[in-house]
């Protein structure tokens, strides 16, 4: 009995022997399987007696040989050649500013076959082009942000990869993932699951979800195979210290945080509700539908908004600045408006979701010529931007996730001689933001070292 495999919009049709994957799919006739399952269905499929197995799902873009000249750190080639060994499948965790990408040129290298990159902005995908183009001496497609040019090496964002996955789903032998970490949410875990590519590595410098979704990359990437942490790489990035700022909410401010957090508990104590993880608010959350949890829900809003954004957080700004003169600095807030805020007081460029394109690059542009030695930002630059080298970091208010911490904190640990960097955490005292700093601490083992200024 002959046995053949055929492609259909992101599965393998198996007709002949009942595969070791999938289901019988009555209406084709056939033997249904995951695009994702292609890889084990080709090697059970070459165990069977010969000339009674045909591959016709596979039609992969022709490629060429890719070959580079970049010289990779030990590490760098340390991750490569485990991911061989798990058999060219897994996901890479290294620090931001370690070169991750020099280990997806290296594994683009070993495959030489079509190959594409997924990442999750279009910021991403002009870094990627760049990179890519300038080191395979190659045209490279793009998709994403109005573009659709498919080549054997082809950069995508996740959007697009999901939008084009039953059409290319089967054109690419290599499958890349930047920013893994994304890839298991409801959505996205399609791209993994329709695209055949039997190669596949994930990249990621923060592997674990507070939701354990991370858990997926197991069955979707082949799970986490390689890890080095900061402090395992001090011999390549910058030396860096984390300075903790205490500051005080006012008087007139610390009443209205008090007014707030007790309307906010008092809601809580009614109903018996604690807070042991994500989950837990988001049930808060889906119960503000009513009056009373609506009111629940703004309380909270506003307490943390106070305990962000107190005015003595303003002043130690200046004081930080003022021992830093000559050295780039970048503020993170958590807060679009507190970050338009210190831009009109500083008066510093201010990046969020809401600057144009062609603004941000201009931004970054002149802060990397030195044209202005500050930014402020909100979220968007914790990740998916190629952020210029930077000294000095300042953490005015963020989330209490790990993951967002290890982010700002790679902003500023490029290498460069005699660079010491050095990131600064300005807590308001006696509020909740002193546990949310605690909780981005847990689980970074030796990277913290942490001071504290009063």
């Amino acid at each position: 009995m002959s046995t053949v495999l055929t492609y259909d919009k992101g599965t393998v049709l198996v007709q002949g022997r009942k595969p070791p994957y999938g289901l019988w799919d009555e209406r084709a006739g056939a033997y249904r399987a995951l695009g994702m399952e292609y890889g084990k269905l080709l090697a059970w499929g070459r165990g069977l007696p010969a000339g009674e197995f045909e591959d016709r799902a596979m039609e992969a873009l022709p490629a060429p040989r890719f070959e580079h000249s970049e010289q990779l750190r030990p590490y760098q080639q340390e991750a490569v050649e485990e991911w061989r060994r798990w058999g060219q499948m897994g996901v890479i965790v290294l620090p931001t500013a370690a070169g991750k990408t020099h280990v997806a040129l290296e594994a683009i290298r070993a495959v030489s076959g079509s190959t594409l990159v997924v990442v999750p902005t279009l910021d991403l995908i002009d870094q990627w082009v760049t990179k890519l183009s300038q080191v395979f001496h190659q045209e490279v497609g793009r998709l994403g942000g109005g573009a659709a040019d498919v080549r054997p090496l082809t950069v995508s964002t996740y959007d697009s990869a999901l939008l084009r996955a039953e059409s290319l789903g089967n054109r690419f032998d290599f499958l890349v993932v930047d920013e893994v970490h994304h890839l298991p949410s409801p959505s996205f875990r399609h791209i993994a699951e329709m695209y055949l590519a039997p190669a596949r590595l994930g990249l990621t410098a923060t592997y674990e979800r507070a939701d354990l979704l991370h858990l997926e990359l197991q069955q979707l990437m082949g799970g986490k195979i390689f890890e080095r942490g900061y402090e395992e790489l001090t011999e390549y990035l910058a030396d860096f210290s984390l300075v903790k700022v205490k500051v005080a909410l006012g008087p007139d401010e610390m009443e209205e945080y008090e007014r707030h957090r007790e309307v906010f508990t008092s809601y809580l104590r009614r109903h018996r509700m604690r807070f042991r993880g994500p989950w837990d608010f988001d049930a808060f959350i889906r119960r503000s539908w009513n009056p009373e949890g609506r009111e629940a829900l703004i309380a909270w809003r506003q307490a943390r908004s106070i305990s962000f954004n107190p005015r003595a957080k303003l002043e130690a700004v200046r004081t930080i600045l003022s021992h830093h003169r000559g050295e780039r600095a970048i503020i993170f807030t958590d807060e679009t408006s507190q970050a338009y805020d210190l831009s009109r007081a500083l008066l510093v460029p201010c990046i969020t979701y809401k600057t144009g394109e062609e603004e941000r690059r201009e931004y970054l542009a002149r802060f990397k010529e030195g044209r202005n030695l500050v930014l402020a930002t909100s979220r968007v630059l914790d990740e998916g931007v190629d952020v210029p080298e930077a000294s000095v970091g300042i953490m005015l208010s963020g989330s209490g996730s790990p993951r967002q911490f290890r982010q700002r904190l790679g902003r500023i640990l490029r290498p460069r001689e005699g660079k010491r960097a050095v990131l600064y955490e300005v807590l308001s005292v006696d509020t909740t933001e002193e546990g949310t700093a605690a909780r981005r601490k847990r689980g970074m083992g030796g990277t913290a070292r942490p001071k504290e200024d009063g």
